[in-house]
């Protein structure tokens, strides 16, 4: 059996598979790794597709949809090898992209996960949103990325191409040891979307495994195709579950100090779209607020280490060096 398994999960995406999925196929070395679509119960022509004309994939049929996380925790306990890629049905893949990150892991056993610089697939020249060159979080727990901040977006000139520990590695193109992804929890199924894998990498990194990303291999993605950045729907997740992420991975003497910091953070983002009478969002910043303080109630177990003070890169304030300092490059940060 081969090492690793490229894992896509799809749910009525027979349109992306067509347009994404020979890409992959053709980059993926398969005396390495086996790519296998894991379907959460379609309901369009996807599994007749990946039968009829991609034989050589592997298919893992779900009877039901079972989202995002549950979906991917479902499909790494069946499949059981020891890496698994976590690979976004919208990401097209290059030459070697998948021997470059194998080989890092095997020759670095202390690293859990890793990521491949991310640029963006109706882009190519910048990096995408969503990942860019790995992840950071701030002391208030604010992500960002290695090529993008907030809103500004890079344009890749080679000036983010060593590989770095990172906080987190974007779920698009996240490569675990599977062990360890299995061990830590998986994806938080009651995130639903937003920052599921954030929290999980936080988990992995409180284990003491690093994780890393490789700018050497590359994959383009497209994005932005479950919800746009000023639908109310995506500000009551983001808002929610990075409240959610900070209660479980946080330790008792520094939670409830830092949640406090947020709220005050959050009422400032609430009154900003109050001033601009956009009633959506700012109702959706209560509505997240509400269903944290109903949802924390399910994680009793905390952590003894704050990972917001132990590590170097996790104490900056992003939001003053951003909109006070006018950093919008994450080299201007260093």
């Amino acid at each position: 059996m081969n090492k690793v398994a490229v894992i896509i999960l799809n749910w009525n995406g027979e349109k992306l598979l067509r347009e994404f999925l020979p890409s992959v196929i053709a980059t993926t070395d398969p005396t390495i790794a086996d790519v296998i679509v894991a379907d959460n119960g379609s309901t369009d022509s996807s599994v007749e597709l990946l039968r009829n004309e991609f034989p050589q994939v592997k298919v893992l049929e779900f009877s039901e949809n079972y989202g995002f996380a549950e979906g991917y925790n479902r499909a790494i306990k069946e499949t059981n090898y020891p890496y698994t890629i976590l690979l976004n049905s919208d990401v097209a893949t290059t030459d070697g992209w998948i021997n470059t990150l194998y080989d890092y892991m095997e020759a670095n056993p202390n690293v859990g996960a890793c990521q491949p610089k991310i640029r963006a697939y109706t882009n190519k020249s910048h990096f995408e949103y969503a990942g860019a060159v790995g992840g950071f979080i701030d002391c208030n727990g604010y992500p960002y990325c290695r090529g993008r901040i907030f809103d500004s977006v890079e344009e890749d000139k080679g000036q983010y191409d060593e590989i770095i520990p990172i906080f987190w590695a974007t779920g698009a193109a996240l490569m675990v040891r599977s062990e360890l992804y299995l061990k830590v929890g998986g994806l938080d199924k009651e995130f639903f979307a937003h920052m599921e894998e954030i929290d999980l990498c936080w988990r992995i990194l409180l284990t003491g495994s690093d994780i890393v990303a490789v700018p050497q291999s590359t994959v383009y993605h497209l994005g932005g195709g479950s919800l746009p950045a000023s639908n109310p729907r995506k500000t009551y997740l983001n808002f929610r579950n990075n409240l959610l992420m900070l209660h479980k991975n946080l330790p008792d003497y520094t939670r409830g100090k830092k949640l406090f910091v947020r709220r005050l953070l959050d009422t400032i983002a609430w009154a900003k779209f109050m001033a601009t009478f956009d009633f959506k969002n700012a109702n959706a910043i209560l509505k997240a607020h509400c269903d944290f303080k109903k949802m924390r109630k399910i994680y009793t177990s905390h952590p003894d280490i704050d990972l917001l003070k132990t590590r170097h890169d996790c104490h900056r304030n992003i939001l003053v060096d951003y909109y006070l300092r006018g950093h919008k490059t994450w080299d201007k940060l260093q």
